[in-house]
């Protein structure tokens, strides 16, 4: 039976109140399967950024419904949305948000601190991790010491710690040159081989063609998508 992670049923987001208020999303329904990766495309001021901040729990929808993993979260306080972004949500970034004070190993502990893992399990699943991503010889290295290419990877160790339901990348790939873009693209590929359910937003559309999904956002909608096992979009 297929498992549905992402659930959005006539989503919309207002920023602002009354006459001035300001609709980004306009009624965005959209389902995603344990296991796909899905590109999310679309020019500036589309809604793809809005519509990331809601799957990520950053945000929460003005109307409709959002299930995450069979869950209703579009209406939870933000003590609730804190405990899903932790505990069910991985993130990487396009600026890869870590930590300059801390090491490379303490950058992928940070989600467990807040779970109370056990210190010595917390540090086995982090080596376990950072091995994967080819970075066990850093360890003690510091981001400001690493190549962007490097910390796109410890950000991607990191996103994974808690074994997330769902991973979101916003633009991984931004920052990188084409050398390192693709050895982050080709861990992304790995992960997905292995079951993991991926939302991407890029603006390359070489990434995009290369993804089994894509969805096309315009104007706060959801306009085309394209599935590369038929080729055809809708």
């Amino acid at each position: 039976m297929v498992e549905r992670i992402v659930e959005l049923e006539q989503v919309e987001k207002d920023y602002g109140q009354g006459a001035a208020a300001l609709t980004v999303l306009k009624g965005v329904s959209l389902v995603i399967e344990r296991g796909e990766f899905v590109a999310i495309v679309g020019a500036s001021g589309s809604g793809k950024t809005t519509l990331m901040n809601i799957l990520g729990c950053l945000d929460r929808p003005s109307r409709g419904a959002y299930r995450l993993d069979g869950h209703d979260v579009s209406k939870l306080n933000d003590y609730g949305l804190s405990r899903v972004r932790n505990q069910r949500i991985g993130f990487v970034f396009q600026s890869f948000n870590l930590i300059p004070q801390l090491t490379v190993v303490e950058n992928v502990e940070v989600p467990l601190l807040y779970s109370r893992w056990p210190r010595r399990d917390r540090r086995r699943r982090c080596l376990e991790l950072l091995e994967a991503v080819g970075l066990s010889h850093r360890l003690s290295h510091h981001p400001t010491q690493l190549s962007g290419g490097e910390c796109q990877r410890v950000a991607v160790a990191r996103a994974l710690v808690n074994e997330p339901a769902l991973l979101l990348a916003d633009e991984p790939t931004g920052n990188l040159d084409s050398r390192n873009g693709e050895e982050v693209m080709r861990i992304f590929g790995e992960l997905h081989s292995a079951g993991r359910t991926i939302v991407l937003v890029t603006h390359n559309p070489e990434i995009a063609l290369a993804l089994p999904r894509t969805v096309e956002m315009r104007d706060g909608l959801v306009v085309r998508e394209r599935r590369a096992a038929t080729g055809v979009a809708s």
